[in-house]
């Protein structure tokens, strides 16, 4: 398959350092790929021989519905089938963990992420609602109720968290999470033994930033790694 590397915006704002690490991984074991730095949102083109490897869960639904053809793999499924990726030791901590809405509907990426989680060797608890029947974090209701509504909302999901740490793999998840009250745990920092920091604690303040620099990629590929 000759792939795309398809990082999305989020993760480009919150630690393009790791972008830079994921893609140098994929270049040696997956063969050299551009990266597409083009918003999904403004429909990359993509040839007919070519498939985007996505990290966000938007991206993933976006490729899904505005191509006519099997478009896109996550990161996720291929490192789930890998034997190459060298997978951090958690030693079986206990954590939950946050299916995203793009994804509902997606059981492959449900199986792939909870792979992941084994091979880490983390012990996962389920939450109540998980996977086909997980809800919203709380932040696909920005702009559409105020902002303290909103954060009530996503302290309102984390409460239903049976554990601390709660693996998320969308970056407004971890935003969400965060506010929330609890621990979120990204997939890609946990991937990269790396702590989960969100960029900003003002949901007004990381949708501008990220409305900005989707705004202002719309036609990018880079060969970057």
């Amino acid at each position: 398959m000759n792939y795309l590397f398809a990082p999305g915006c989020a993760l480009m704002l919150y630690k393009p350092q790791l972008v830079a690490k994921i893609h140098k991984f994929l270049n040696r074991h997956y063969g050299e790929m551009e990266s597409s730095l083009t918003c999904c949102r403004h429909r990359p083109p993509i040839a007919p021989d070519r498939q985007f490897i996505n990290i966000c869960p938007g991206c993933d639904r976006r490729y899904r519905e505005n191509y006519d053809r099997p478009s896109t793999i996550s990161l996720w499924e291929l490192l789930a089938e890998s034997d190459i990726f060298v997978f951090p030791d958690y030693q079986r901590q206990q954590m939950t963990i946050l299916d995203a809405c793009p994804t509902r509907n997606q059981d492959r990426i449900h199986r792939a992420v909870r792979t992941l989680a084994d091979k880490m060797n983390i012990s996962l608890v389920e939450p109540e609602k998980t996977k086909r029947n997980s809800t919203c974090c709380g932040d696909s209701l920005f702009g559409e109720l105020p902002t303290e509504e909103v954060i009530g909302r996503m302290k309102e999901k984390a409460a239903e968290m049976p554990r601390e740490e709660v693996i998320v793999y969308c970056v407004s998840c971890s935003q969400s999470m965060f506010l929330g009250g609890v621990q979120p745990r990204y997939l890609v920092d946990l991937l990269f033994a790396e702590e989960t920091i969100p960029r900003t604690c003002d949901p007004d303040q990381w949708h501008r930033e990220l409305d900005d620099f989707i705004d202002n990629h719309r036609n990018e590929e880079g060969k970057a790694s």
